[in-house]
């Protein structure tokens, strides 16, 4: 049919009325295959227990394809199956609107629409009604009617491996590959009579993303955060609690926002040197390393207070006679988690005899799984590639730099980081300048909010940044789920394109 004498295309619920002309249109599709057609209570009774699950396409008011559904329990499905146990029963027992997957038992275009994309149409309703109804996947029996021609050479696996590696052409494989369905195994004896697929069928599935297991706690999952950072002011304070009196002004401003997080820079803290600045710097920051465990301490009780995830940028600390940097995540729930910076730059050494850090890992919140390295390590991906492996959301980077080339290499590097893992990353670093404490005379800054490039995220990749070396808070809104659309439907997959079987990122010791 030529698409210009189309004049009319609807997607309806499949009405016992249109029993006569299902029956006709589906001999059609078959070729008229004895047996291939639904009697009248078939239809009366699928659209008695699922009418959503039963739809047809109509064009100018004739039927040109159907797509029948079921819920099963997906327990079912663990073992192998056959067609007859899901859908030759008149009372299709197998449905269950308990169940958490979507069986599909039939789908056709009449032959003379074929080539329309309509049976796309209906693999789209399909999807959107898996996700409407947060059911898990969806599934069912596909058939491989070339496979007689290859079953003398081919086990019906390396029959699907040629297929999608292009090498046979299946009409239905193909279909089913190009709309984001995967083989799951093969099926023996699926379709008594299926004598094109020599009764082998490949059971395929499409997992629904934004399902949701049911949660009987008391708790929401948030797909939308809030992340608030603080670009700081480096200035003189007369001590601790005059510092962390700015700290909370800060940390209350963002929790004003409703913000999940407050994201600090590396060595916030560094301005308690000028009391120590007469002494050697190693001398003067091991001084400093002093007020981190109250720092913490403090940090631990605004969180809780302001109902807030505090990343507390990082400060020294010494492990017996190791003097580190190192941060804490200090969640809202009162929960304390710690990390370290694994690459100390060539100054930190080589001024304060700081020393490599040796603990990488992703921590769970209430607003997903995230990472945090400390500036100089976003310059390294393996890192961030270790912490996307382990399901990283967001990658927060507290940062401290003195010139802009210093700061160019974090954000270019944090740029590639939100890319190539898929990821939101979140920079916070400090302005101005401290004239009393050596080695940390000034700061550029310019904190910023970035993300994957494609269709759902900013074009160039920045989802909000601040003003350039300006006191101030940056708030922005970060939604997971469009990470979830990424991983699977990206234009292109950055973590599922890796070549594991070339090359692979692997820890050396812990």
């Amino acid at each position: 049919m030529e698409e210009q004498k189309i004049e009319n295309i609807e997607l309806e619920y499949l009405n016992v009325d249109d029993f006569k002309e299902l029956k006709a249109a589906t001999l059609q599709s078959y070729d008229g295959m004895l047996n291939s057609f639904w009697e009248k209570h078939h239809v009366e009774r699928l659209t008695t227990i699922f009418p959503k699950g039963q739809v047809v396409i109509k064009i100018d008011g004739n039927i040109a394809g159907c797509a029948l559904s079921l819920i099963v329990d997906s327990a079912m499905l663990e073992d192998d199956h056959t067609y007859a146990d899901i859908a030759d029963d008149d009372k299709f027992k197998a449905h269950t609107s308990r169940g958490d997957t979507l069986y599909g038992i039939d789908v056709f275009i009449r032959p003379e629409f074929r080539g329309l994309r309509l049976g796309r149409r209906l693999y789209d309703y399909r999807k959107e009604l898996c996700e409407e109804l947060n059911l898990k996947s969806i599934v069912f029996g596909g058939r491989m009617p070339n496979y007689h021609k290859f079953k003398n050479e081919l086990t019906p696996k390396q029959y699907i491996e040629k297929v999608k590696r292009k090498e046979i052409h299946d009409p239905v494989l193909n279909f089913q590959i190009s709309n984001d369905f995967h083989p799951v195994r093969i099926i023996k004896g699926y379709l008594e009579g299926d004598t094109q697929s020599n009764e082998y069928a490949v059971l395929m599935e499409w997992d629904n993303i934004y399902y949701t297991k049911k949660n009987k706690k008391a708790t929401t999952v948030k797909t939308v955060v809030r992340l608030g950072l603080i670009q700081w002011q480096m200035r003189s304070y007369s001590g601790l609690e005059d510092l962390m009196e700015q700290v909370e002004y800060f940390v209350d401003s963002v929790s004003a926002y409703r913000s999940d997080f407050a994201l600090l820079p590396e060595f916030f803290n560094a301005p308690l040197m000028a009391k120590y600045n007469h002494l050697h710097e190693p001398e003067a920051i091991r001084e400093l390393a002093k007020y981190t465990a109250v720092i913490i301490e403090k940090l631990q009780q605004l969180s809780i207070s302001y109902n807030i995830n505090i990343i507390s940028g990082s400060m020294p600390e010494l492990v017996g006679d190791k003097l580190l940097n190192v941060g804490y995540l200090c969640r809202r729930d009162g929960s304390l988690e710690r990390y370290e910076k694994i690459h100390v730059t060539p100054d930190e050494e080589k001024v304060w005899g700081m020393q490599n850090g040796s603990k990488l890992q992703t921590f769970d919140t209430d607003c997903g799984r995230i990472g945090i390295l400390i500036c100089y390590d976003s310059e390294f991906p393996e890192l961030s590639r270790l912490l996307a492996d382990e399901g990283m959301d967001i990658l927060f980077v507290p940062f401290l730099t003195d010139t802009q080339n210093g700061y160019s290499r974090v954000r270019i590097c944090a740029q590639a980081r939100a890319i190539e893992n898929e990821c939101y990353v979140a920079i916070a670093g400090s302005v101005g300048n401290l004239p009393n404490v050596n080695n940390m005379d000034i700061q550029y800054a310019q904190s910023a909010v970035f993300t994957p490039c494609d269709f759902s995220f900013p074009n160039n990749g920045i989802k909000a940044e601040a003003t350039t070396n300006t006191e101030m808070i940056l708030v922005a809104d970060v939604d997971l789920s469009l990470l979830r659309e990424l991983h699977n439907f990206g234009a292109v997959k950055n973590l599922k394109d890796r070549r594991k079987d070339f090359y692979n990122v692997i820890r050396v010791s812990e």
